[in-house]
């Protein structure tokens, strides 16, 4: 058998080293890395968008505490601007105050001063004067001619302990103002005023018994019924009730006389309280001094009186007399004038300073030259 080469035939050697394994711990080494510095990435980026937002909410807080120091810095800022307008208003109050002050003390001086060279005869003239000015004040708004000539008669004793030549014309003319005022008769007006109270109370007290009624014109009273027997009959007695029940019910009047119509109960009070109206009418009248209104009110009260009452009752008797007298009475007389005299003395007084004034300025000037 022929020889052949047995290393040709033979399969090939087999190595009895494996192929050696690719490495892959490295590659995971990488993937740990990359996912290590990814999770660490998204912690750095959540750590910065919370340092962010926190960033964001104190910048929110320090804005919101900027604007609330700037509201009151504002509030703080307008308060001041009032406090210093107030304070400045009141330095000028108080400025004002002063001056006032300071001008009433400059007048209280000049007064003090005056007043230090007054003689007994100046405050005996002022003095004078208040009370004829009293006694003007007494006529023309009060109408109290009493109070007035009393002023009158005490401005004179005045004057007249004044020993003072220069009012002679202011004592003639009081003398003549003191004869007008004697000369118009008193108006006793608290008088007048309390007859009027006593006339409403007397109204007041007037009963229906005293309206006119059977006394009234035209009016015929029944004849009086006759006595009838001692035992009348059954026939009288029917005729009897019959002339009783007629006598109710008919009332017999003669007309050719003007009859005066009844008054009923409500129509008697509503008379006394006309004429009550009436009478306080009056009353406000003579606090008024209004001599038209109170002659009309009394006038009216008097004929009321006449028309509704009888006057043979003596309360209406009275009270008509009362009313008659009342007319009769003056309470707005024609009232002089008092004013001449005062207007006098002002002119004295006006003389007297004119003349002090110059006195004390030659005294200046002669102090001066000296």
């Amino acid at each position: 058998m022929p020889v052949t080469d047995s290393n040709s035939q033979l399969p090939a050697p087999i190595d009895s080293h494996s192929p050696q394994r690719p490495r892959l711990w490295p590659m995971w080494l990488a993937v740990l890395i990359v996912l290590a510095l990814c999770i660490a990435l998204g912690l750095w980026n959540w750590q910065q968008s919370q340092r962010q937002q926190m960033l964001q909410q104190t910048l929110a807080h320090v804005e919101d505490n900027n604007q609330r120091l700037q509201q009151q810095l504002g509030t703080r800022s307008g308060e001041q601007t009032d406090r210093l307008q107030a304070l400045a208003q009141g330095q000028t109050a108080l400025q004002e105050r002063l001056a006032t002050q300071q001008r009433q003390i400059d007048h209280n001086a000049r007064e003090l001063l005056a007043a230090g060279n007054r003689t007994r005869t100046d405050w005996l003239l002022a003095e004078s004067e208040y009370l004829l000015r009293i006694a003007n004040q007494r006529l023309l708004i009060e109408k109290d001619i009493r109070g007035a000539l009393a002023a009158l008669e005490e401005a004179d004793k005045v004057l007249r302990a004044s020993d003072d030549i220069g009012v002679y014309p202011v004592r003639q003319q009081i003398a003549k103002e003191v004869l007008a005022l004697k000369a118009i008769a008193d108006v006793d007006r608290t008088g007048l005023y309390l007859t009027l109270e006593a006339a409403i109370d007397s109204i007041h007290q007037l009963t229906d018994e005293s309206l006119i009624k059977d006394r009234a014109p035209g009016f015929i009273a029944p004849p009086p019924e006759q006595i009838e027997e001692a035992q009348p009959g059954v026939f009288a007695r029917a005729w009897r009730q019959v002339k009783a029940t007629l006598s109710n019910v008919v009332v017999v009047r003669r007309m050719d006389e003007p009859v005066q119509p009844l008054m009923s109960p409500d129509q008697s009070a509503y008379a006394r309280l006309n004429m009550q109206l009436m009478l306080e009418e009056a009353e406000m009248a003579v606090l008024r001094g209004n001599q038209t209104l109170f002659q009309r009110a009394l006038t009216k009260a008097r004929q009321a009186l006449e028309q509704w009452y009888d006057g043979t009752d003596p309360r209406v008797s009275a009270l008509l007399t009362t009313l008659i007298e009342l007319e009769g009475k003056t309470i707005d007389p024609e009232l002089p004038d008092i004013s001449q005299s005062l207007q006098l003395l002002k002119a004295r007084l006006a003389g007297r300073l004119n003349t002090g004034g110059d006195s004390a300025a030659d005294g200046d000037n002669g102090g001066d030259a000296s």
